[in-house]
Order: C-alpha cells, then structure tokens, then sequence
C-alpha cells in the first residue's frame, strides 16, 4: 500500500505501531436518548461533517469511548469516512477511534486520508462492506521524524483553515441571496415604493401585478418517448445536468439528431428559455446558452420581452415552497402542465427587473467567485498531500 521508495530519515510503520485502535460497541437503546443526557452517541458516521461530528443522541451507559482529538472512522458502509472528536462520545458498531500515540496525531489524520481507498477495496470483498480492527491495525505509513510530522500538519492545517473559511463565507452569501430575493423580488427597490398590497407572492407594490407565469411566456413540454439513438449535436438535458444557473452541455455527454427530436415527438428548447425541475426536488432552475432537448422531469419556459430571463429564473426559485405544495403528492412528487404554467409571480416593468437583477446578479457572482476559490484550494489540498506525505517534497522542520 506505500511506495518501496522511502525517502531518506522516513521509516514503514503499521497503524498498531504508532497507535490503538479501539473498535465501537453499541449500547443498549434503553441507555440512548434524544434529550441531552448522558455523553454524546454516535452509531456511525451520520452525524459526521466536515471535521467534527455534530452529534443528535446521547447515552447514559456508554460501552465504548472515544477521546477528545481520537481520529473517528466509519468502519461500516459507507467506509472511510474520518472526522475528528472535539469532546467524548459514546462510540457504536459504525465506527472506531484511532488513537496515535508514537506519531503526530494530526499528521496521522492526514496520513489516513490516503488509506481510505484502501479500506473501500478491503470491505468490497465482504457481504456486507465492512473493515475490522485488524484491518485498521495493518494500515501501512510512511513516517518522517516527529517534527517534520508536526511541520506538514502545520501546513495542510493551515490550507483547511482557508477551505473552512471560504466555506463559510458561500454560506453567509447564500444567506444573503435568499434574503435579497425575498425583498426585492416582492416588494423592489428599497424606497421606490410607498404603498404594497398581499398577493399570492406576498406583499408587493400597488403598481406591480401577479400572473401565471404561462401568461408571460411560451412553454415546451418534452415528449413522452426518450430517445432511441443518442447521436447528434443538441445536448440531451436532465434533471442531473443542472448544476449552475446556466445550462451549456450535457454532463454525461448524450446527444440527439433533429431526426431523433421528431421521433420522440418532442421540440428543440431554444437558447435563452428557463428551464424548471417538476419532478422529484423542485426549485432547479437555470438558463440555457445554446438549443437543447429535455426529458421528461423538466419544463421549458420562453420569456416574452417583457420579462427579463434572470428575473423569472429567480421568481420561480422564490417559488420552490408553493411547488411542493401544489405537486401531485405520490411517491414520486410531480407537477403537470397545468401547475407549471400557473406558478404565480410579479409582473413588473422591464426596467424595474433589470435593476433588481443587476443587484442578485452581483451577490451570486460573489458566490461563484468564492466557489471557484473553495475548487482551487482543494485541488491546492490535493496535491500538498501527494508530496508531502510521500517526502517528495521535504520541509524543514
């Protein structure tokens, strides 16, 4: 499992060399609570973020612990998953806690992140996909001198304080998006209206009106039949496909013919036209930038002139709450034609929508922006941990 290479001063060690492995036990559910007595449980790694557990049980006779700062990982499917313990808990069958005690526990974080794939590989070949203690034990290291350990942590640390931080800062503007739509999306630009009326949307200004969102646009429904024959130049687009606020291919690279188009029975959905999930998750929405096909889990909207399309991208997000409520409740949910052509909302004037849009514009930017940045530290991450924890690339400790 590591390289035969070692680099000089480093050595090969087992996980049992350098630590304790102490394996989860389940308590009994008559010791198991939801009101806070007791010390922290956790079954398996459900409760896991990104590196503390946030926990929803506890147990007032715990079996197995584990420590403050043990390294917590899931031992039952899905394996691998790691989080670190910020206080005691109650550990169950799900999980085990690593303990280093001859190595640099946050350096033995990072140096399990390279074992995950190997356990996942191990507990395939079990009926139920699973590692045991032993398993755990035999993970193989390579180690450098403690503090050199103590010097990579300090720099893969410093690199997950930035991640954290960016993540937080997505976070705070999504916040701030949600908030901003729901303001000026029902009552516009602060100070331009004096008096508001309830409506449907909410309360919006007397000058405004509510519509169907059908009365301001033409409308594609896909075909009933999905294509035979995936070859051709028009993106085929579903729900999976949308994963920004505009559409420009197909994610899984499938493509119809416009011989394939009048097969199935179905149109073409023009560049510029809003498309709508109205099966399964509702409020997914974004804007296509070139002619695409869509199955049957979404709804194409054309905007007349008089709606700006960013504008009816984000009232329709506004109205993800009045989907749910109006979808045909079965296993799967769903809205027909009918429910999708009669979402209500705002009828405003054209310049009143360009002037609330340029402001949602510019926070989802800044999300964008912060997106791409979380992107590149990860990847930043990714290859620190490649050299670093191999000794390709020493550090002075």
């Amino acid at each position: 499992m590591v390289s035969k290479a070692v680099p000089e001063g480093w050595k090969n060690k087992k996980l049992v060399d350098v630590g304790n492995v102490t394996m989860g036990q389940s308590p009994s559910s008559n010791d198991v609570n939801d009101s806070g007595n007791g010390v922290p449980f956790l079954q398996g790694n459900a409760e896991f973020s990104s590196n503390n557990p946030a926990p929803a049980k506890w147990c007032t006779s715990p079996l197995k612990l584990a420590n403050k700062g043990d390294i917590l990982l899931s031992v039952r499917a899905p394996v691998g998953a790691l989080n670190i313990a910020d206080q005691e808990y109650c550990i169950g069958r799900g999980l085990a806690a690593i303990r280093f005690n001859k190595a640099d526990s946050k350096f033995g974080w990072y140096a399990l992140f390279k074992c995950v794939q190997h356990l996942k590989k191990i507990s395939q070949g079990s009926t139920f996909e699973s590692v045991n203690k032993k398993n755990i034990e035999m993970l193989e290291f390579i180690l450098p001198s403690l503090p050199e350990q103590r010097k990579i942590a300090a720099i893969l640390s410093s690199v997950d304080e930035a991640i954290e931080k960016t993540k937080a800062v997505i976070e705070q503007t999504k916040v701030v998006k949600k908030g901003l739509m729901q303001e000026l999306l029902t009552r516009g630009i602060p100070g331009r209206h004096k008096k508001f009326k309830r409506t449907a949307v909410g309360e919006i200004p007397e000058e405004w009106e509510v519509v169907r969102v059908g009365e301001l646009c033409d409308y594609i429904v896909p075909g009933r039949n999905k294509p035979k024959l995936f070859k051709g130049k028009i993106p085929w687009i579903t729900t999976p496909d949308i994963v920004g606020p505009e559409i420009k291919d197909s994610q899984v690279g499938l493509y119809v013919s416009l011989d394939e188009v009048k097969k199935c029975g179905t149109r073409v959905v023009p560049s510029s036209s809003v498309i709508m999930s109205c099966v399964g998750e509702f409020g997914i929405i974004a804007i296509t930038t070139r002619e695409i096909v869509i199955n049957q889990q979404l709804h194409a909207f054309i905007p007349s002139n008089d709606l700006d399309i960013n504008f009816l991208r984000f009232s329709l997000i506004l109205q993800k709450p009045y989907m749910e409520k109006i979808a045909t409740k079965t296993a799967v949910p769903y809205m027909n034609k009918f429910n999708c052509n009669s979402i209500p909302i705002p009828k405003t004037p054209i310049d009143e929508q360009k002037n609330i849009i340029n402001v949602l514009l510019s926070i989802e930017r800044k999300e964008r922006i912060e997106q791409e940045y979380l992107q590149y530290l990860n990847c930043v991450k990714t290859a620190l941990m490649q050299v670093l924890l191999t000794g390709e690339l020493r550090v002075q400790a």
